[in-house]
């Protein structure tokens, strides 16, 4: 087996937006810059790419099918063998010229055309790096920095992030997966790479200014620790989960302010996650299990996912109203606050969205394994639990789920939650029980390319 490694840098201009939170945001300046990295796998004439990027999505589907074309065109790879990711950073802009008006929606189309060139440059890069390499895998744990974010409240009902030491908080609903998988490889120069998988939101700080979050840190923490070696990192199943602890202890508010309801996220506190990321990296480097199995195998599925298309029961004209104020810059007018706003607003931007329809949606899943070690990519946010489920298929000794690969579809939350309601259920394009169906074509996807 031989495994190159290339790293390129993604940093957008000034002005370009910066989404998320449903409020106009433009990047004013830099904390730390944006990367594409990624990895070449060979065995013999066959290849794979695995390429993670510091932004907040893929783009659209068409978008980031044409960008794996023409890296296919350029390295000889097959498109089903190129696994593209993001990380999903907030402080990073998005591939998706929707987003912006006006000139920014020109700005953020000249930015995907230079993320698609970057793409086919760090991929060429990473293929010609390939060095002979034995690889090794472990799992470390995250402690203390992922919590569920949805929480059942007295009256019954459902919020995301519903405050620090809300007295209405019943219970989390769901539960935080703190492993971090590692796959490690050791390659006959000398140097070695970290490839690194664990979900949680990069969500930590806010503003305006451009950021990789977390898992810029971790990378760059790793690096700093571990003489001659590169890390790249794929966030895992992330969206129920995020930072906030809403039962915090005093040393917790270390780094971190309050306002009335929700945290101000912080560099500092962001850079804490990234070292705990590293040190659950260290826990298992130097004891992997060394395996001589290197054989690739990989597949892409598409899949017709239903729509969350509007019932009856749901008030278009509200909807229309809604909409209309929030893109107006008057969502102040509505009689929400905090986090229920945004829930309200996303509603109806969904319902809007798919009131003509279309019935489904095809969707594009990808499943690679190097020996027994699978990546299984999704194209949006699952729920964390999808991912606890993903890593049960059996005959593998470890299993990777990763968010928004070959993607950008929005939340996969699990069945129950479209009842309970909360943000990510009312947010979602897609119809209760689609998470189960993206775990059952999963575990048949890796059942298929499993030895």
């Amino acid at each position: 087996m031989k495994i190159g490694f290339a790293r390129v840098n993604i940093t957008p201009p000034r002005g370009i937006p910066v989404v998320g939170y449903f409020a106009k945001r433009y990047a004013s300046g830099v904390l730390d810059e944006l990367e594409i990295n990624a990895i070449a796998v060979a065995e013999g004439e066959e290849k794979v790419l695995l390429l993670a990027m510091d932004l907040l999505n893929c783009g659209t589907t068409a978008y980031i099918r044409e960008c794996r074309e023409k890296i296919s065109a350029a390295t000889g790879v097959p498109v089903p063998a190129i696994f593209i990711h993001s990380t999903h950073t907030h402080t990073g802009p998005a591939l998706d010229p929707l987003r912006g008006e006006g000139e920014s929606a020109e700005m953020i189309k000249e930015y995907g055309v230079f993320v698609g060139h970057r793409l086919i440059d760090v991929s060429l890069a990473a293929i010609e790096d390939l060095k002979p390499a034995k690889m090794g895998y472990g799992e470390g744990r995250a402690p203390g920095i992922a919590f569920i974010r949805r929480y059942r409240m007295k009256d019954g009902s459902v919020q995301t992030n519903p405050g620090y030491n809300n007295p209405d908080i019943v219970a989390p609903i769901g539960t935080v997966d703190e492993r971090v998988h590692i796959l490690r490889f050791n390659r006959e120069d000398g140097s070695k790479i970290a490839v690194v998988n664990y979900g949680n939101h990069p969500d930590t700080i806010s503003g305006d200014r451009i950021s990789a979050d977390w898992p810029g840190f971790a990378r760059r923490t790793v690096e700093k620790v571990l003489d001659n070696t590169k890390c790249i990192f794929f966030n895992g199943a992330q969206g129920d989960l995020n930072h906030i602890n809403v039962h915090p202890k005093s040393e917790d508010l270390n780094m971190m302010l309050m306002d009335d309801s929700t945290p101000t996220r912080r560099y500092a506190h962001s850079r804490h996650m990234g070292r705990v990321v590293a040190g659950a990296v260290l826990q298992a480097w130097d004891k992997v299990t060394e395996t001589e199995d290197c054989t690739l195998r990989y597949m892409e599925r598409t899949v017709d996912i239903p729509s969350h298309i509007p019932t009856a029961d749901d008030d278009m004209a509200e909807a229309h109203r809604i909409k209309d104020l929030y893109e107006a810059g008057r969502k102040n007018e509505l009689p929400y606050e905090g986090m229920m706003l945004n829930t309200v607003i996303a509603k109806a931007c969904r319902l809007v969205l798919l009131e003509h329809g279309p019935a489904s949606v095809p969707m594009s899943f990808i499943a690679l394994a190097i020996g027994k070690a699978a990546f299984f990519g999704i194209p949006g946010e699952p729920f964390g639990a999808i991912g606890q489920a993903l890593k049960k298929a059996e005959g593998w000794d470890v299993v990777c789920p990763c968010c928004l690969v070959n993607g950008t579809e929005g939340y996969f939350p699990m069945r129950d939650s479209y009842e309970e309601g909360g943000y990510e259920a009312c947010n979602s394009r897609f119809k209760e029980g689609t998470a189960e169906l993206i775990i059952k074509e999963g575990t048949d996807m890796l059942n298929k390319i499993r030895k």
